[in-house]
């Protein structure tokens, strides 16, 4: 049965295909308004991996509250049992589900708690801080850079070189190794995608070798870094293992790299069709910006849970091993919360979005990372390229999950 005539039967918002045109906002704001707990049914191709027990589909949330409720709700929902992985490609095992159990976005408490606690000593506010002097001048060299080759495909070359950069410089990585994080990435994330060519499964195996590489150096050389606090850090007496370690690498390559780069990415094509939201910008600086920009992008669309007993949600009822699917997509911009939430508005205030996951739990531990990498872009971009315009429009990433740009061609002056 279709919703409110714009939400058909088949409605998929994980459908790759239709991902890639854009965030289906029309027919999220038509669940918002009639079915904001809706049940998508689908074929077995698109919830492989999936338990038998959590059925034929899942429940799609969409409004706001709703998201933000089961996202602080951990006693009831897990994020362990299916992973919080929506959606994978076509032949997914469910062994290979169950293995990825070792990475952070994918933990219960109390392991999830006390891995957390290991990861976190890395992104304190004083960690991060401690970062910004450096940030600032990457990202101005990164645009004083892209300025003197002219034009060229503003992704690539300034989007996703400043958080590559930040994840080399936290995790010791050679500079010159960056573009492998930025090519393994790629491929385990865009399989879906004609452009990109490569196997995840062996893109990961390859950031995971390269992580026990360092793992080994600091075991042998123990620095002043965060690989050293991580390998050593107290968790039942011990430091991360070179796997957990090498698994939240992946996490930092993916998270850290992916989510970063679209929401420049994203921020950029809206500062492009709002000049005078750059001019504003330019002129005044709000600190505003830096929240409008990431609610605006929502670079991850959508997480799941797993419910772990028969519990309501919004009214409806959802049954033990049933998934939900947590839309930050569509609660980023709903009505009931945010003002006029289709304008671009960089004086936003409040902007209380969900983008970082909720504030439960999995809240995102590098969101302070990410709001000090906007920010110091978008200054350097102000600085050393303020009549940047566009030249092609933008070409979005086919993916069920991330709401990414591939490309979008740019002149920098």
């Amino acid at each position: 049965m279709s919703v409110d005539g714009l939400v058909p039967a088949t409605f998929d918002p994980t459908d790759p295909d239709l991902v890639w045109e854009g965030v289906p906002h029309e027919q999220f704001r038509a669940l918002r308004r009639h079915e904001p707990v809706h049940w998508v049914e689908q074929p077995q191709s698109s919830r492989d991996g999936m338990s038998v027990e959590s059925g034929t589909g899942y429940w799609a949330l969409s409004a706001y509250a709703d998201v933000a409720a089961v996202s602080k709700n951990s006693k009831d929902f897990s994020a362990s049992e299916n992973g919080a992985i929506i959606r994978f490609t076509e032949g997914m095992q469910r062994e290979q589900v169950e293995m990825q159990r070792v990475i952070l976005i994918n933990q219960d408490a109390p392991e999830h708690t006390s891995t957390r606690q290991i990861i976190s000593r890395g992104f304190t506010p004083r960690s991060i801080a401690r970062l910004g002097e450096i940030m600032e001048q990457r990202a101005g060299q990164i645009v004083r850079d892209a300025v003197e080759r002219g034009s060229g495909n503003f992704v690539e070359e300034v989007a996703a070189e400043l958080p590559l950069q930040a994840i080399a410089d936290l995790i010791g990585v050679p500079q010159e190794d960056r573009r492998k994080l930025f090519d393994w990435s790629n491929e385990m994330l865009a399989s879906d995608d004609p452009d990109y060519q490569g196997e995840p499964d062996v893109a990961a195996a390859e950031i995971l070798g390269y992580a026990m590489g360092l793992a080994a150096a600091r075991r042998a050389e123990p620095r002043d870094d965060l690989i050293t606090k991580l390998l050593t850090a107290e968790k039942e007496g011990r430091g991360l293992t070179d796997d957990e370690f090498g698994y939240f690498v992946i996490l930092l390559t993916v998270a850290g790299n992916e989510t970063t780069r679209n929401a420049i990415s994203h921020g950029m094509a809206a500062f492009l069709d709002n000049p005078e939201q750059w001019e504003l910008w330019k002129r005044e600086r709000p600190e505003t910006m830096v929240d409008e920009v990431i609610r605006w992008a929502t670079p991850v669309s959508v997480f799941q849970r797993t419910a772990l007993r028969d519990v309501e949600v919004g009214g409806v009822p959802v049954r033990k091993g049933q998934r939900v699917g947590l839309f930050y997509a569509s609660a980023n911009f709903d009505e009931d919360v945010f003002e006029d939430p289709f304008t671009f508005d960089i004086t936003r205030d409040p902007n209380p979005h969900l983008s970082f996951g909720g504030h439960g739990a999995h809240y995102c531990i590098g969101a302070n990372l990410a709001r000090l990498e906007v920010r110091v872009i978008f200054d350097a971009l102000a600085e050393h390229a303020p009549h940047i315009r566009r030249t092609e429009q933008e070409r979005r990433l086919r993916h069920s999950w991330i709401n990414g740009i591939k490309e979008l061609g740019v002149a920098y002056a």
